[in-house]
């Protein structure tokens, strides 16, 4: 397939984006943005035959459809589900020690954190994963304005220095590190310390501490069986310091896949990486106790690949409990296709 470059994609700050020559397309907290659901009437004639006997007319009541799955879109199959807490896991972004779980997670973060390295935090709402999920790491300050507007999210992770706990404690996040996991989490001997501390999310939800609230919608979606709009795009190539991350598209799937430093980037079971759509959010980190810190809050320069197109605009918000707000460049709100989504996070050139 030939390719052609997209103006300005990510030229300031190493990513490019490589188009195909024609469209691909696929079938598939304090505040938060209301949703609504429209269910269509129906109307019973009224005409009766002339009858010298009473007559009762059949009713029939029908249950309003469930409305989606909050971080996916995707037609909700089980109320309770709907109704729990969102889980995020810290987990670890190794070439060495393949994650398991990100393909189960309805969100997955990826954020630069200190030693010029990136950490996943993966959110889980919808579904409950199968495996055990790791390896867990440490969290961050910047985790704190990332996840907030999740709603009092349960954080499985393995802890962090003084500070990063603190703030998590005084924070809307759960907190549910090795202290607090109730058994949820454990040693495993395939891989050594520290890589090899994971949690099993479906006792997690179980055991966690309380406080965790249901999740909001996070974004907007377009109708399945709507047109995406944007830019044909077959592949994007970006960097997070000193990661080279792609997401290549593939039409027959309608997926994006994942390479990692040139290299397809698959879970510890063998499964390459996935997503329904990639959100990049171009973030200005800030320096300071040992690790960068992604300023979150105010607006960026963002970037939506979606069934196989790229749409240009920003992201705003102006505090950590708001979502984020995506405007397309013709001023329009960027739709998201029903499904998983996996947010990048590169640094501002103009970083802080």
């Amino acid at each position: 397939m030939s390719s052609t470059r997209l103006p300005r994609l990510f030229a300031a700050f190493g990513l490019v984006a490589a188009l195909g020559a024609a469209a691909c397309s696929s079938d598939p907290a304090k505040s938060a943005p209301a949703t609504s659901s429209t269910q269509p009437l129906s109307t019973v004639p009224a005409t009766l035959a002339p009858t010298t006997t009473p007559t009762t007319l059949a009713t029939t009541t029908t249950a309003p459809p469930l409305p989606p799955y909050q971080l996916t879109g995707l037609p909700a199959t089980d109320p309770a589900l709907a109704a729990r807490p969102a889980m995020v896991a810290k987990i670890g972004n190794y070439d060495r020690y393949p994650q398991t779980g990100l393909n189960e997670a309805d969100i997955v973060f990826e954020e630069i954190i200190n030693d010029h390295i990136t950490r996943f935090a993966a959110v889980y709402h919808s579904v409950t994963p199968t495996d055990i999920v790791g390896p867990i790491r440490s969290g961050r300050r910047q985790d704190v304005n990332l996840l907030s507007p999740l709603n009092h999210p349960i954080l499985a992770w393995a802890g962090g220095n003084a500070f990063v706990t603190n703030e998590i404690d005084d924070s809307t996040l759960v907190n549910m590190n090795m202290t607090h996991c109730n058994g949820a989490c454990f040693r495993v001997d395939f891989v050594s310390s520290p890589y090899n501390l994971y949690f099993d999310i479906a006792k997690a939800w179980t055991v966690a501490p309380p406080g965790g609230l249901t999740p909001p919608q996070l974004f907007q979606y377009r109708a399945a069986d709507s047109p995406v709009q944007g830019t044909p795009a077959s592949r994007v190539d970006m960097t997070l310091d000193s990661y080279r991350v792609a997401w290549v598209w593939n039409a027959t799937t309608g997926l994006y896949e994942r390479e990692q430093n040139g290299k397809v980037d698959t879970e510890r079971s063998g499964a390459v990486v996935t997503t329904n759509n990639v959100l990049i959010m171009v973030m200005k980190y800030k320096a300071g106790l040992g690790s960068p810190d992604a300023q979150s809050i105010g607006s960026g320069e963002a970037y939506l690949l979606t069934g196989g197109q790229v749409i240009h605009g920003t992201w705003s918000r102006a505090d950590e409990f708001q979502v984020f707000t995506l405007i397309a460049d013709d001023g329009t709100v960027m739709l998201l296709t029903p499904g998983r989504t996996f947010i990048e996070l590169p640094r501002d050139k103009d970083t802080i």
